[in-house]
């Protein structure tokens, strides 16, 4: 109870710290470049976590030079979530092409500006919802923190509107059915909550993919998709055979993957992404 309150007077103060620079700042601004060690980055000033932390050097290097190590010049690598391309601005450097989805319109914007200012040529950006069906979507467009956008969850949290996001509504699509090419070496999934949905609609883009990286958050899994875990995992393809914890320096057979995941599940333990590979 106490650690709640906490976490929601924490969240308020992000929020009057994100309103008070946005008024300092002006309604005409709608983002300002900054250089940061992924690259050159036009970056929305109400962002106070991946804005704030590309505005204070980098964001998520770790995880960039992480994933270098699954690819190669000859490597197709797709990314839904992409946001406003912290992590395939870099990586883009390192492959023969990445195709970018990202939902939310406004961060789909300042993606499309980065890339021209960093000159990302073998990038291909998709402004869509990935689901497991073709249909219309309610999104939250979270500001203080703009990578939290999501689909509206099923049970809402504090922790998802304590910013007041505007909510939208989006046509989603099935990967498998939307985008023509099905082989990719390394696959990103970061799409907070709808991870389950994005991959019941893409079983033939995971089927032959190499390496597939996706966050875990239990809270995620109650809240936005309402599921368990053995839903989660039933649409994992079969054709890996261990996964890795990286924020836990874990690695285990992928016969261990309902024990651990639900083990995490239960102590509300999360993920930033869990790699799983088939070597």
């Amino acid at each position: 109870m106490i650690r709640a309150f906490y976490w929601r007077l924490h969240l308020g103060f992000k929020k009057i710290k994100s309103t008070r620079l946005r008024k300092k700042l002006g309604q005409n601004i709608k983002a300002i470049i900054t250089k940061s060690e992924n690259g050159l980055f036009a970056v929305d000033p109400q962002d106070l976590e991946v804005g704030q932390k590309l505005r204070s050097g980098g964001f998520g290097i770790d995880e960039v030079q992480r994933l270098k190590t699954f690819i190669n010049m000859d490597s197709k690598v797709l990314i839904v979530g992409t946001h406003i391309g912290a992590l395939a601005i870099p990586l883009s450097k390192h492959c023969k092409e990445i195709t970018a989805i990202e939902a939310n319109p406004n961060t789909f914007e300042l993606l499309e500006i980065n890339l021209h200012l960093n000159h990302a040529k073998n990038i291909t950006p998709h402004n869509i919802l990935a689901n497991d069906s073709h249909e219309k979507v309610e999104f939250l467009l979270n500001t203080v923190n703009s990578g939290g956008s999501k689909r509206k969850p099923k049970k809402s949290s504090f922790l998802y509107d304590f910013d007041n996001p505007e909510i939208i509504e989006l046509q989603s699509h099935k990967l498998d059915d939307y985008l023509s090419e099905h082989d990719y070496d390394l696959v990103l999934l970061d799409i907070e909550g709808s991870e389950y949905f994005a991959m019941k609609g893409m079983k033939d883009i995971l089927s032959n993919c190499k390496t597939l990286v996706v966050e875990f958050l239990p809270h995620h899994l109650k809240n936005v998709a309402d599921i368990d875990v053995e839903t989660f995992i039933s649409v994992l393809p079969g054709h890996f055979t261990k996964f890795n914890l990286p924020d836990h320096q874990q690695e285990h057979n992928i016969s261990e993957v309902k024990t651990v995941l639900q083990n995490m599940y239960d102590a509300n333990i999360g993920e930033d992404g869990i790699i799983f590979t088939s070597n």
